[in-house]
């Protein structure tokens, strides 16, 4: 019986890994570029432009932020696999209809709308982190991370590609066709054996955070997973306008960009299973403080590039941090929370990464507009520093939690 349950929750993981991978292309499609893609529906001075591109990459996660605590709540009594389609067939009609954007404002509109409705990852990590055998947590989650980051790897650079012969539009009918193509997988072969909470119990109604015996731990996590996705999501709605600059406006630059925005997905791609796995014998903790002091010494020499090979190199090594930070933090918050509260607390995790992806581009679209490009990346390492911060006080206030 237990070999057909091991049987089962690994069937869930590939066919997860296979809906997280078409997300991540999807999603990452046309990201390197909308700036470009803004800058065609106008004449917007530089401050104008690089404020909308900030917008129109933050309000997806400005609404993710406020709607994800209720999606997990509502997972928690019905299941993960419910949430999975209802993000999935969700993405796939506002990908879609973002392709027929005419202004800016129905291109910002659209993407409030499909932050509403996204949350496919996370609900894949929760279904996951409910099913995985907790010696195998570390290195599950780093083989579920390379699902989405292997998309968000192949997906700037076939958008970029796309884009440059085609235009701006067709990235995001394609992203609607690979949400359906999630739907499909989601819908056919994941299977969910899901047993609501007995509402009567006291741990059904009460707070998430109720069962957690290292509550500091994980609401470092949260605040970790917030910082972390600040940092690598702030150079999104400037990289195709430094990439420009750094290219004196020649060449196909949206597909450089597109290059650049997929470079620290190869690296994380090869580093997250073993750096998970890693973490499952030396402890989470350690590869995590490891992966925050390297990405501290990754970003600040980006402030100095006048190249868009030495860009690319740093960006490269960004991935190897990014698979020492993400995937931890989710295996962290598996083993310090009950079954009964995993949803919720994922979801909240969900809405710090959502409010870091606001965060992280707006700041970086006011610090670009009033400075430079690349004084951006000197506001990143600030972020790191703070995360590191954060990480090394939860674990000192909270040190039985480094033995798990």
């Amino acid at each position: 019986m237990q070999h057909k349950q091991m049987a089962q929750w690994q069937k869930n993981m590939y066919a997860l890994w296979i809906g997280n991978f078409v997300t991540g292309a999807g999603a990452s499609m046309s990201l390197p570029f909308l700036p470009l893609f803004i800058s065609q529906m106008g004449h917007y001075p530089k401050w104008e432009l690089t404020l909308y591109a900030g917008l129109a990459f933050s309000v997806t996660f400005l609404s993710q932020a406020v709607v994800s605590p209720l999606w997990g709540k509502l997972a928690d009594r019905t299941g993960r696999k419910p949430m999975l389609l209802r993000a999935a067939v969700g993405m796939t009609i506002t990908a879609t209809l973002t392709g027929f954007s005419t202004n800016v404002w129905i291109l910002i509109g659209l993407r409030l709308i499909q932050g509403a409705f996204s949350g496919y990852v996370n609900n894949a990590y929760a279904l996951i982190a409910s099913e995985v055998p907790m010696e195998q947590s570390g290195k599950t989650m780093g083989t579920l991370t390379t699902g989405s980051v292997g998309g968000q790897l192949i997906g700037p650079i076939i958008g970029g590609y796309i884009a440059g012969l085609f235009g701006f539009r067709i990235p995001f009918f394609i992203f609607g066709l690979l949400m359906l193509i999630a739907s499909v997988v989601t819908g056919l072969f994941v299977k969910e054996d899901f047993v609501p909470a007995d509402p009567r119990k006291a741990g059904a109604k009460a707070s998430a955070f109720a069962g957690i015996k290292h509550v500091r731990i994980v609401w470092a996590m949260i605040v970790s997973s917030m910082l972390i996705q600040g940092a690598t999501t702030s150079i999104n709605p400037i990289i195709s306008l430094f990439v420009k600059e750094l290219m004196h406006a020649q060449g196909n630059i949206a597909l450089a960009s597109g290059v650049i925005a997929a470079l620290p997905g190869i690296a994380t791609l090869i580093a997250a299973p073993r750096l998970g796995a890693l973490g499952d014998r030396i402890g989470p903790q350690r590869v995590l403080v490891a992966g925050l002091i390297f990405c501290g010494c990754v970003f600040l020499p980006m402030f100095f590039v006048t190249t868009v090979m030495m860009l690319g190199i740093l960006r490269f090594l960004v991935g190897i941090s990014d698979a020492a930070l993400l995937p931890v933090t989710q295996t962290v918050m598996t083993l310090n929370t009950p079954q009964e509260a995993v949803s919720r607390i994922f979801s909240y995790n969900q809405s710090a990464q959502a409010i870091g992806s606001v965060i992280g581009p707006m700041l970086a679209s006011g610090v670009a507009g009033v400075l430079d490009y690349r004084y951006v990346f000197l506001m990143t390492t600030g972020l790191v520093l703070i995360n590191l911060a954060v990480v090394v006080w939860a674990y000192r206030t909270d040190p039985v939690a480094s033995v798990n």
